[in-house]
């Protein structure tokens, strides 16, 4: 399998590689059709795999949106939301409504909005608010200030951008346009128990923090969190908080380092009821939830646990499924069970 042709049919959506192979995403646990409507993940995070089976056994959830399970959907229907997926595409700048898609379609609102759901896994409306929310936040990657970046991204005012942003950014459009602009990061990169580990600061404090098996992946994976900031390897200044933190991998129980994050209210919430979580303890999704007083954000902490940038510093490893299971961990379930055998058996 070619996985650079397979990384750009998923940055594509090319239908035609749809029943080819499937991708997973480690930070979220979840596998998808190359055509799938979410937000692309950075090429880090991502595997493939050949079959959904297999992506099943190596721990991978299908994706509620694009179904890549199995179709339950005729090639009618297949052929009817791709065209009209397509003539969303073909207008960004224009709300097209159920009435103009199923004219130029040749299909009844009803009968289109239905079928489009059936296979692309949500609505014609919450498929084009995701093609406009990539749109945009790949102007604004690219410099654009946020006037320009929302009007480009075929939004008509910015009152519908701000109220998608909290969810679908997870800050404001400028601050995600950003992108660490102005930042001066250093990184620092060490052996662990748990593969080679990766350090990130600015002068306010820990900003990032991976594991992985290649210093090559980290620094990858550094760049893409802060594409316009200046990033520069630091060992010397970096040097006591690597080190603090290959401590605590080694068995010391607390880890106290400055952190400089960017996040929403719910998300700092979600990471100060991790850090509560005793050494060698574990929490469910839902209890977490219910500690924050709203027994239903199960799923939202999860997203929240997803978004941790510092793993180590903030524990996101010790939440697990109702029962214990292990579940998607950004830096791989692997060193999640490891991480929490350790810490079980200190």
């Amino acid at each position: 399998m070619d996985e650079e042709r397979c990384w750009q049919a998923v940055l594509a959506r090319e239908p035609g590689f749809d029943g080819v192979f499937v991708y997973a995403v480690r930070s979220t646990g979840i596998f998808c059709r190359p055509t799938c409507p979410s937000r692309r993940p950075g090429r880090a995070q991502v595997i493939f795999f050949g079959q959904p089976a297999a992506a099943e056994q190596a721990g991978f959830r299908a994706c509620r949106r694009c179904r890549p399970g199995g179709a339950d959907h005729s090639a009618a229907q297949t052929e009817l939301a791709e065209r009209t997926r397509m003539l969303i595409d073909q207008h960004p700048d224009q709300a097209l409504t159920l009435d103009q898609l199923g004219e130029a379609i040749g299909a009844s609102p009803t009968h289109l909005q239905r079928v489009f759901k059936r296979v692309i896994g949500i609505t014609p409306r919450q498929y084009a608010d995701s093609q406009r929310i990539d749109r945009l936040k790949a102007r604004l990657k690219q410099g654009d200030n946020v006037t320009t970046a929302l009007y480009q991204a075929g939004y008509n005012s910015s009152s519908r951008l701000y109220e998608q942003a909290p969810e679908r950014l997870g800050m404001t459009p400028a601050t995600y346009g950003r992108g660490g602009a102005g930042a001066q990061i250093g990184y620092t990169i060490a052996d662990s128990p748990l593969g080679r580990l990766l350090v990130a600061a600015t002068t306010r404090g820990v900003c990032f923090v991976s594991l992985a098996a290649s210093d090559a992946t980290l620094e990858a994976a550094l760049a893409h969190e802060y594409p316009a900031a200046t990033i520069m390897r630091e060992d010397a200044r970096l040097g006591e908080w690597i080190d603090a933190v290959v401590r605590h991998l080694g068995g010391e129980h607390t880890i106290e380092l400055p952190l400089d994050l960017q996040a929403t209210t719910f998300q700092w919430r979600v990471w100060q009821a991790l850090k509560a979580i005793p050494y060698g303890d574990t929490r469910s999704y839902g209890e977490i939830a219910a500690a924050l007083g709203d027994r239903n954000a199960a799923r939202a902490v999860a997203r929240a646990c997803a978004m941790n940038p510092v793993a180590l510093v903030i524990p996101c490893h010790r939440v697990v499924r109702e029962g214990g299971e292990i579940s998607g961990y950004r830096w791989g379930a692997d060193r999640k069970r490891a991480l929490l055998e350790r810490e079980q058996a200190e």
